[in-house]
């Protein structure tokens, strides 16, 4: 079995001046990004799917791009893997308190604090309130990476300013808000004007989340399951089709309508 140290070796290696990899050694932070995005959203779909092999695939490679970044910053004399592990112990035992409660790994099982789910929520905010404090930050929306996809942001934003009041206080003015911004997107649309239709359909996906995050929904993973059931539906009316000899682009939108009720008379 291999080890880590061989993992790390072996990224030294890669890079190495005379004998590397010439893309590797093409590389840098930026560079391997849009690497890292795809290789976190392969594993999220290895779990979807729940195969294992291939989870313990795609971990790895996400392992590989930490590596691979930190063995950049080590050529930059910035910090090197060492620190990174470093780094994220010391955070998780600091916003840990109730299971290592004198924020050392030797203290985990001697807290005998008894707290709920949202007991621990609200003093995970309150730490890394403090957190960002100690960053001198502006404001505290300014940790929520512009890089996530749009729904997440939405519902870390969200999240953020809640934790501070900033929310309404019932899911029936959520719906008002929803209904309101449909209604304004719909003047934007009978006036024509594609910015104006673009910023109201923006207001109305964010209050959307709003509505995902008051119930504890995901709202990547509700859109994502909405895009698997029409992947299914839309599968059924291809099968339909080839059943009766036809190319969907000879059939009418009232034919697809039908094969797309009976996907759903079916329970696809």
């Amino acid at each position: 079995m291999h080890s880590l140290d061989d993992l790390l070796q072996l990224m030294r290696d890669l890079r190495h001046p005379e004998h590397g990899c010439p893309w590797d050694l093409k590389q840098n932070h930026a560079s391997i990004v849009p690497h890292t995005l795809e290789e976190a959203y392969e594993v999220a779909d290895a779990i979807e799917r729940n195969d294992t092999d291939d989870l313990k695939s795609e971990l790895g490679d996400l392992l590989f791009q930490v590596v691979f970044y930190a063995q950049l910053s080590a050529e930059q004399n910035d910090f090197d893997f060492n620190d990174v592990v470093d780094a994220v112990t010391r955070k998780l035992l600091r916003r840990h308190p109730h299971v290592f409660p004198d924020g050392t790994l030797s203290s985990a099982g001697i807290a005998e604090l008894k707290l709920t789910e949202a007991d621990i929520k609200r003093n995970w905010e309150t730490i890394k309130q403090q957190e960002r404090r100690e960053k001198t930050q502006h404001s505290i929306t300014d940790d929520v990476p512009r890089a996530l996809p749009a729904l997440t942001r939405a519902n870390k934003l969200q999240r953020r300013v809640a934790h501070v009041g900033f929310d309404w206080t019932e899911t029936a003015e959520v719906i008002a808000k929803i209904r309101e911004e449909l209604d304004e997107l719909e003047e934007a649309l009978a006036n024509d004007d594609q910015e104006h239709i673009s910023e109201e359909l923006g207001d109305l996906l964010f209050t959307c989340v709003n509505l995902a995050r008051r119930k504890e929904i995901s709202p990547e993973a509700a859109l994502n399951g909405c895009n698997e059931k029409f992947v299914r539906r839309f599968k059924h009316i291809e099968q339909l089709a080839e059943a009766q000899g036809r190319a969907l682009s000879e059939m009418t939108l009232e034919e697809l309508d039908a094969g797309w009720d009976a996907a759903k008379e079916a329970g696809l």
